[in-house]
């Protein structure tokens, strides 16, 4: 079997923990410590985050739509061939390295996405864009940890508290989508999107096409 190989690390950025960039092969995987955050081989329930997305605000003209973490770009390319030319992708990624990745080791992965015309890269706090933001948003799609809790970041974890959802709906247009990915189930999180405004709707999905592990989507429609 072909080895494993680290091929670049970085801090997270409270510098607490390590990102670590492994290959085997043609096979990429980014790890926290000995938690696989994601899989070059893995990429259905990340697609599918975008493809939800995309058909709640299906037919609105220039579509402006956020991603909140860059991660192997699964998400970001499956937005990009659910949309029409006249959208625009802005992609928040808080560590600059997993983007120096995107265009260094992983650059085949990607496949000249990031230059799309369409997209824009900033490395920044999704949730400082997000509050930032009044009305702009078509449609936030957050994939930045392992689901609504911040294990690689713990500044994540007001992303998904009362304050966070309540953010986040300000920022979307009437109609919009707040779709948040998780590795599995959390106790509660759809009933804190209803209590913030939201109209939830919790998809389970697979992490390769119908086979692999369950993750789980919550699709949340701003009703304002």
């Amino acid at each position: 079997m072909i080895p494993w190989v680290q091929l670049d690390s970085a801090r997270t950025p409270d510098g607490g923990q390590e990102l670590r960039l492994k290959r085997r092969g043609t096979e990429f995987s980014i790890m926290l410590g000995t938690n696989e955050l994601m899989n070059s081989r893995l990429s259905g329930s990340e697609e599918a985050l975008a493809s939800l997305s995309c058909e709640k605000i299906a037919g609105r003209k220039q579509p402006k739509i956020l991603i909140g973490g860059l991660g192997m770009g699964f998400t970001l390319r499956a937005a990009l061939a659910e949309l029409g030319g006249d959208a625009s992708i802005t992609v928040a990624e808080l560590v600059p390295a997993v983007v120096a990745w995107a265009r260094g080791p992983m650059a085949e992965i990607f496949n000249g996405c990031l230059d799309d015309p369409r997209v824009t890269v900033r490395e920044i706090d999704v949730g400082h864009i997000i509050r930032s933001d009044i009305s702009a948003w078509d449609a936030i799609l957050l994939d930045v940890d392992n689901g609504p809790e911040g294990i690689v970041h713990k500044g994540n974890d007001a992303l998904y508290g009362a304050a966070g959802l309540g953010a986040a709906r300000a920022a979307l247009k009437p109609g919009g989508v707040l779709a948040v990915w998780s590795q599995g189930p959390h106790s509660g999180f759809a009933r804190r999107l209803k209590q913030a405004g939201f109209a939830v709707e919790e998809v389970n999905t697979r992490a390769n096409g119908k086979r692999g592990a369950r993750h789980v989507i919550w699709i949340a429609t701003n009703g304002k």
